[in-house]
């Protein structure tokens, strides 16, 4: 393919997205009534697009932390001219009994009571990603969603990009050629909080923040915003940030969960500071074609630093970088020249919140871009490569049985006990 019709062809099809992508008129003459769990910075860049796709009012929020309640508050009658009921306890935001559905913005380990909560009471869901912290969690919520028959919407907004919807394309037209190997990494120094134990903010109640995790020594580095490196709570760079780009790759080659996994890594610059590997290779084997994960949390990363956050898709006939905002596409064969095509969607979020908010006015499921059962599929991959790291062990899968083939040792941690007073609902 030539430069020309390379651009031409990206260019085409993701005009011919953005036209497709509106809101309906049903979407516009009806108003919903939405609770948020999880008030902090995520929590309310999710509940800022839920707000632009129109139609909505942030009608009760909740959070551990007074302060997030009492500035998440005062933001949202800034933008909505209303004020919100709040709570401490999302069990008491359940209750409030015009709600239509909720938006769950909690850190990972809160997913899976909340989510399943909120199934119960029969009210649509947006639920931050990973989709749970553990796969026996996982596969409660899906049960419970099944039950409830409610409409749910998994925070994978990286579906919504226009580089990666073409990169799809380039593949299935047999641009690339068959694909015998895909790359993806996402290299990046991370900016660390304080480590130092100390005693948590007056307004956080660090007890309940923890909810079924095991509640670790307080400190900066491991509290708000700054989890997601904490084994505990995150679980880690590839759970966190990876998984983005393995749910893409799902998304691209129309894969389900791996069949065997390898990974290996360890903490080579922050063994101090972080419980989760600062380096790390996975193997993901999804039947013939391995996909290989990568991640240095320290260094410059690739020689190309344009190449440090991506996909690579490794085709006979070409070779294709894709990241949220562009595409590389290298041609086999000599005197090839590499094609480029910046393809950006600065809207992503608010495109994956509009999806699930006309889907809950039109009551249609099919307008969801990211199912709960889909969303499974990618947290199950990242967390069975976790469990293969800390077990120091290869695993193999069984995608019908949905368990761990022949593994004790990484079997048991397909589910994690949980602190007393909570009640794993996969167990």
């Amino acid at each position: 393919m030539n430069r020309r019709n390379f651009i031409q062809k990206t260019s085409a099809g993701t005009a011919a997205m953005i036209t497709a992508f509106h809101i309906p008129s049903f979407a516009q003459n009806r108003k919903l009534k939405l609770g948020l769990i999880g008030s902090g910075w995520y929590g309310m860049v999710v509940a800022k697009a839920a707000l632009k796709a129109g139609g909505v009012e942030i009608s009760a929020v909740c959070d551990v932390d007074t302060e997030h309640l009492k500035n998440s508050a005062a933001e949202l009658v800034s933008l909505q001219g209303s004020k919100p009921v709040q709570f401490k306890d999302y069990n008491e935001l359940l209750e409030v009994n015009d709600l239509d559905a909720i938006i769950i913005g909690t850190p990972p380990q809160w997913h899976a009571l909340q989510f399943i909560a909120a199934c119960e009471k029969g009210l649509d869901i947006f639920c931050e990603k990973p989709l749970a912290y553990d796969v026996e969690e996982g596969k409660a919520m899906m049960r419970a969603t099944e039950k409830a028959g409610n409409i749910v919407q998994v925070g994978f907004q990286r579906r919504q990009s226009e580089a990666f919807k073409n990169a799809k394309e380039l593949v299935q037209d047999g641009t690339t050629g068959k694909i015998h190997q895909i790359g993806a990494q996402i290299h990046y120094n991370p900016v660390l909080e304080d480590t130092t134990i100390q005693e948590p903010p007056a307004s956080l109640d660090w007890d309940t923040w923890c909810g079924p995790a095991p509640k670790l020594p307080y400190r900066p580095s491991i509290g708000h915003k700054a989890w997601r490196l904490e084994k505990e709570y995150g679980n880690g760079h590839l759970v966190d940030w990876g998984i983005h780009h393995i749910d893409i790759i799902r998304q691209i080659m129309d894969f389900g969960i791996p069949d065997s996994f390898s990974t290996k890594g360890g903490n080579l610059t922050l063994e101090e500071k972080i419980t989760t590997p600062d380096t790390l290779v996975a193997t993901m084997n999804f039947g013939l074609v391995p996909v290989i994960w990568q991640h240095r949390l320290w260094g410059p990363g690739d020689l190309n630093n344009q190449f440090n956050n991506g996909v690579f898709l490794y085709g006979e006939k070409a070779t294709l970088f894709a990241s949220d905002n562009k595409l590389v596409l290298m041609p086999a064969g000599r005197n090839q020249q590499q094609q480029e095509m910046d393809i950006p969607t600065p809207d992503m979020q608010e495109r994956h919140v509009a999806d699930f908010i006309n889907a809950v006015k039109a009551k249609n499921k099919n307008m969801i871009s990211c199912t709960v059962e889909d969303a499974f599929r990618s947290t199950t991959t990242v967390q069975l490569a976790m469990a293969s790291y800390y077990t120091g062990t290869d695993i193999k899968w069984d995608s019908q049985k949905q368990q761990i083939v022949d593994n004790k040792k990484a079997s048991g941690l397909l589910s994690r006990t949980y602190r007393d007073g909570y009640n794993h609902p996969g167990i």
